[in-house]
């Protein structure tokens, strides 16, 4: 059982991070643990086994190939303001608050300008799968991820003097709340979407019925579009839902966003 206390060490961490492992475990425990979590109590059936190998791919193009070239790309567009010291001195959880609310308040606008007609084609192939499940969410052209990460490269300025386990800690989240918004889970939370996108309410968004097209498109906080007229109770819609964008793109120009 030596490996096993091993794990917990301070020298098991260091070793993830010398070899930059700390991602590729994360996606293993997302893979055996939400997968395993669905099957407990999915909200619709999905034959993973048809799925999962071409998701899978996706995931592998996504974080090694439209991530980092976004990324790059970013490095020459994107604006970080200078805070003031004031502000960077503020305590650690107030400036990670500041943090969600900016990245989130600015994904939300960005989101609701990919779904008008002139951007759409560089969002549609997110809107492609017609199931959802955890990883069906990891679609994403280079010119969608350019802007979506705008306004989180922006918010970083708030985190400048954080920790450095910080920026990890971030990363790990966004991936595990991008896999929590599309997992196929039948459990209801009505009083947490008073607060924070749940997979139900975020189903309704892919929803292939014209009314849904524009509808509960926050990422994180449920306050947005409940000020912005975009919220549509998930008690209210009539199951079940059916997904995907109706329409058969050749896969080129669905990953190039053209």
């Amino acid at each position: 059982m030596e490996w096993f206390e091993w794990v917990f060490t301070r020298e098991f961490r260091q070793y993830l991070l010398a070899h930059d492992l700390v991602f590729p475990l994360l996606f293993l425990i997302r893979l055996l643990g939400v997968t395993a979590i669905e099957l407990i109590r999915p909200a619709r059936k999905v034959e993973y086994s048809r799925v999962i190998v071409y998701d899978f791919a996706v995931f592998l193009l996504y974080q090694f190939i439209i991530f980092p070239i976004a990324g790059y790309i970013d490095l020459w567009i994107a604006v970080r303001p200078n805070l003031p010291d004031v502000v960077l001195n503020l305590p650690l959880p107030l400036r990670v608050t500041a943090y969600f609310v900016i990245a989130d308040f600015g994904h939300y606008w960005i989101h609701w300008l990919m779904h008008t007609a002139p951007v759409w084609r560089i969002h549609k192939w997110h809107h492609v799968p017609t199931y959802m499940y955890w990883l069906a969410g990891v679609r994403a052209t280079i010119p969608q991820q350019v802007i979506v990460n705008l306004p989180y490269i922006f918010a970083y300025s708030f985190l400048d003097l954080s920790p450095w386990w910080m920026y990890l800690a971030i990363g790990m989240f966004n991936a595990l709340q991008n896999d929590w918004m599309h997992m196929n889970v039948a459990w209801r939370f009505k009083w947490l979407e008073w607060l924070i996108v749940t997979p139900r309410y975020h189903h309704i968004h892919h929803s292939n019925r014209p009314e849904h097209y524009t509808a509960n498109l926050a990422a994180l906080f449920t306050v947005w579009d409940r000020l912005f007229g975009t919220y549509v109770d998930p008690d209210k819609v009539s199951e079940p839902l059916s997904f995907g964008i109706g329409e058969k793109v050749p896969l080129p120009r669905l990953a190039l966003g053209v």
